[in-house]
């Protein structure tokens, strides 16, 4: 007589998980060794179309499409200062097929000024290359007073709440660099938001407000041509451009260095050999002479670099800014 073999619920249980355990990590090596498949690649980005974060992006996207071989589109998903494109991103499925092309404003200042979002910036992404950053310059009037940044941070402690500066709305990071200067100087300069950094650069020009940090590519004809003045830049080198305009440490402003960074991110889980692979094709793209000329153009600094160098850059901004909006108890409009 033959005895049957009873296997206990337990052991078959244990025996059909790591059967499954071992299919889902041979599909994973599958789908990653094969990555991309043919299916589109989606480049979101969280602002509308035309500001250099989607024409740079767009470049880059079309380069991408270009290294691996499939379909590369651009999605501009615009809303609450960028925030809706992230929290797309975000709840996207981990596999290489959506992407984040970004700037430091949804992952590292609106999520200080919004409350509650529906995605953590840190954990919820999977950093892959920062892009690029853009420099600003602190500018004035030419019929302005102020020489230095000396002499607008003496006028303006000697006239408490009159100076006032611009920027191209609540939250955004040309304001994040008034309210550090006022905190830095300890001095009471009043904040005039406008809808978009153009509006705001025109009416610093037409001296309706005092100063203003403006983005480098767009303030830079104005100071060459003698319409603006520059009192510092606020990266932390000077700008090829204005070898003779300081950096804002120069200027007796310790620790202000400020750039705008654009960058690239996926949903966290997104498997590390795509992160590796997308690292790889963006950085090749970096050095492609038709998207150098194009940053040029934009103003933005090329940067590249390992995904831990872009997690780094955002936790460390991340926390910068936030000790900022606390400090100056700034509220989203």
């Amino acid at each position: 007589m033959t005895k049957s073999i009873h296997t206990p619920p337990s052991a078959l249980r244990r025996g059909i998980l790591l059967s499954g355990l071992a299919l889902t990590a041979s599909f994973g090596a599958w789908a990653q060794g094969n990555w991309p498949t043919g299916r589109v690649i989606t480049w979101v980005v969280p602002y509308p179309p035309g500001g250099s974060t989607d024409v740079l992006g767009r470049s880059i996207a079309q380069k991408l499409a270009g290294s691996l071989a499939t379909n590369v589109i651009v999605d501009n998903r615009a809303g609450a200062t960028g925030t809706i494109g992230a929290a797309f991103v975000a709840k996207a499925a981990p596999d290489g097929y959506t992407l984040l092309g970004t700037s430091i404003g949804p992952q590292a200042i609106a999520p200080h000024l919004m409350g509650k979002l529906p995605y953590d910036p840190i954990r919820s992404f999977a950093p892959v290359v920062t892009i690029g950053t853009i420099p600003h310059i602190l500018v004035v009037g030419v019929d302005q007073p102020f020489k230095t940044v000396a002499d607008l941070v003496a006028a303006g402690k000697a006239q408490p709440g009159k100076l006032a500066f611009a920027s191209g709305g609540t939250g955004t990071i040309l304001q994040m660099q008034g309210e550090l200067l006022k905190q830095q100087a300890g001095v009471q300069f009043i904040h005039v938001p406008y809808k978009g950094d153009t509006p705001a650069l025109q009416d610093t020009l037409g001296e309706q407000v005092n100063f203003m940090f403006a983005p480098a590519a767009a303030a830079l004809p104005h100071v060459l041509s003698g319409k603006l003045r520059a009192l510092a830049v606020t990266s932390a080198a000077r700008l090829k451009a204005l070898p003779d305009i300081p950096t804002m440490g120069e200027a007796d402003m310790k620790n202000f260095v400020v750039e705008q960074w654009q960058a690239v991110f996926a949903p966290a889980g997104t498997p590390a050999p795509v992160i590796e692979r997308l690292n790889r094709e963006i950085n090749a793209a970096l050095k492609d002479p038709s998207i150098t000329a194009l940053a040029d153009k934009l103003g933005v600094t090329l940067i590249g670099g390992t995904p831990q160098q872009l997690g780094e850059l955002q936790k460390a901004d991340f926390a910068k800014w936030a000790d900022v909006i606390r400090k100056g108890n700034i509220k989203a409009e």
